[in-house]
């Protein structure tokens, strides 16, 4: 009950609306490591409010009284993030008229917050690491070594791991700065508070701007809480002041979000994971494409045998007949001719009478060889993406679509039949 009571009292402290499980985790987190000095990690894509969370940290901290400065390491040259992190001295480059202090040393006793700390420069790493290290730095242009008690708290939106591979950031850094990581959850990650932040943002705009707050009908609920919002709880914010502007009607509705923000509904949706099931289905699609096709053809040859025996006036004697085709597929696909005269249509008798050749008429045609078709299913789906990837020059998402498989799945079919590209 207490842990509750905590992030309810924090919640209300900062202005944070949500009751999602990962983001009551989160904020647990950034309340207990509050307060010791360990360097923090916050982890999250653009938008979900890392900068409230190291503020969180600092207010909560023994530090609360001394210097907080968010810094985001991205949006410094590389040329001059290590004089504004650690000073100059007067003319140690072009430009330098005299000395500087760095934030390091102007804000030592409080907290540092290190936004998008992956895009810092490898030279300014090495020089932070000793900072976190020993407290020591050195200010550019100078010898003499300064010693600074300042908090960091950092924070990136991408995979540091992967920048490690790259040989983009220092590993060791990665792992002094990581002493206590926090996961800042994704907007679509807790779709139930949406709502919640929609009817928060409503009102606030209301407030400012003395007139009503927007309303959502069902549909237009559903649409927010199933879109992915990339830029997070400050698209959020954007849509919301952009519906309050926009839209004449207060309570929204799907038709207003396809106006004014069509983005809400036209969006990407990504792709599902494939399973085994859903793998199984796809070939079964690939298998009943291939029967269709294969009707379809034995349709084409009914048709030409009916060419034939027109064009060549063939005799159709009842005597030694063999059975070609059914009589419905006759009347519908040459309703004007049985055999080697026109048919009546009062004339039913003829209708039950099948196509046959006559001994007389065989020697005209060249012999024949019945070869018996392959009948495996891996053969049959084999041929369905051979004549696939030939009939779109080799390229695989077309095909994929004709056959009604992901891409995905057509790319492991081809390896599997060690199909030529």
């Amino acid at each position: 009950m207490t842990k509750e009571l905590n992030i309810i009292s924090v919640k209300q402290r900062f202005g944070i609306i949500g009751r999602s499980a990962a983001l009551d985790r989160a904020l647990f987190t950034a309340v207990r490591v509050a307060s010791t000095d360990l360097t923090v990690m916050i982890q999250g894509e653009s938008g979900v409010g890392k900068e409230i969370f190291s503020r969180i940290i600092h207010e909560l901290s023994k530090r609360k009284h001394n210097g907080f400065i968010a810094i985001n390491c991205g949006a410094i040259p590389p040329g001059t993030i290590n004089s504004e992190l650690f000073g100059h001295e007067k003319g140690s480059f072009t430009g330098a008229t005299g000395e500087r202090k760095g934030y390091f040393e102007t804000v030592s006793g409080g907290t540092i917050f290190l936004d998008e700390i992956g895009e810092m420069p490898l030279d300014t790493q090495a020089y932070l690491l000793r900072v976190l290290e020993s407290g020591e730095f050195l200010r550019v242009g100078s010898s003499k070594v300064l010693t600074t008690d300042v908090r960091v708290i950092a924070a990136t939106n991408i995979e540091l791991e992967e920048q490690i591979k790259k040989g983009k950031f220092r590993e060791d850094l990665f792992y002094r700065l990581n002493t206590v990581p926090i996961k800042v959850p994704a907007l679509h990650e807790r779709p139930d508070d949406v709502y919640l932040l929609f009817r928060k943002f409503s009102v606030d705009f209301a407030e400012k701007y003395r007139t009503s707050s927007l309303e959502l009908d069902d549909k237009a609920r559903y649409i927010l809480e199933h879109y992915r919002w990339p830029g997070n709880v400050r698209e959020l914010k954007n849509v919301v002041e952009q519906l309050s502007v926009l839209s004449e009607d207060k309570m929204i509705t799907e038709g207003i979000i396809a106006d004014l923000a069509p983005q809400l509904i036209t969006r990407n949706l990504p792709v599902g994971v494939m399973t085994r099931e859903t793998e199984g289905f796809a070939e079964r699609e690939i298998l009943y494409k291939f029967l269709l096709d294969m009707k379809s053809d034995l349709n084409d040859l009914k048709s030409l045998v009916f060419n034939l025996i027109k064009t060549n006036n063939l005799n159709v004697p009842e005597a030694g007949m063999s059975q070609m085709v059914s009589n419905q597929d006759l009347a519908s696909r040459s309703p004007s001719f049985y055999g080697s005269r026109p048919l009546d249509d009062d004339d039913g008798e003829d209708l039950d009478r099948p196509i046959i050749l006559n001994d007389q008429h065989r020697d005209r045609y060249q012999k024949s060889e019945v070869v018996d078709e392959a009948l495996s299913l891996e053969d049959m789906e084999k041929d369905m993406i051979k004549k696939a990837l030939k009939k779109y020059s080799g390229k695989r998402k077309d095909a994929a679509d004709e056959l009604g498989i992901s891409e995905r799945t057509l790319y492991r079919k081809i390896k599997q039949y060690d199909i030529p590209d």
